[in-house]
């Protein structure tokens, strides 16, 4: 009942934040009176993430983060890829493997651009924790640590966001520092 509810608080979140379009259709934008703005689409917001940017490449994700429709990115540096162990990324990247990579990688997009005021505002909502669901269907907890917010997978992976609201023209990129893995 509490998670339907944390779920419901953040959906309720993102939809009272969301806008119109010129032609009276809702939009996926959650920045309602935040200037879309940065240069570049996600897809560019990639230069300093070589891993994240081979990976996104690997799956065929570029045109997805290159399009119109607004996305928040978890972008993992290239540290966080190197915690997943000598060749982990590497062997994901092979063709046979695009289907787990692509699922390893939507895990890491939101739905619409949600600043991290917006998580702030969920995790208070929920109590505490905020249930953010992914562009892979599954969901990371959005928590706060202090005064950064830190998002765990199903596995219990704790990524903690270090730079975030780094705004581009479909979105919003937040590093975080770890890998976060979809349910299994």
């Amino acid at each position: 009942m509490k998670q339907a509810l944390v779920c419901g608080l953040a959906a309720a979140l993102m939809v009272s934040a969301c806008g119109k379009t010129e032609d009276g259709a809702a939009s996926n934008d959650s920045s309602a009176g935040v200037e879309q703005g940065g240069t570049g689409t996600l897809a560019t917001a990639l230069d300093g993430n070589r891993r994240l940017a081979a990976a996104v490449k690997a799956a065929g994700l570029e045109p997805t983060l290159a399009g119109k429709v607004p996305y928040t990115l978890l972008a993992p540096s290239d540290a966080a890829f190197d915690k997943l162990g000598a060749g982990s990324l590497d062997a994901m990247m092979k063709p046979e493997r695009r289907a787990e990579l692509t699922a390893l990688l939507s895990n890491h997009l939101l739905p619409g651009t949600v600043l991290a005021v917006d998580i702030g505002k969920a995790i208070d909502a929920g109590g505490g924790k905020a249930l953010m669901a992914t562009m892979g269907g599954g969901t990371v907890t959005a928590q706060r640590d202090g005064d950064r917010i830190v998002f765990t997978d199903a596995a219990g992976t704790r990524a903690t966001v270090g730079a975030a609201d780094q705004q581009r023209s479909n979105g919003v990129v937040h590093q975080i520092d770890s890998v976060l893995k979809p349910a299994t």
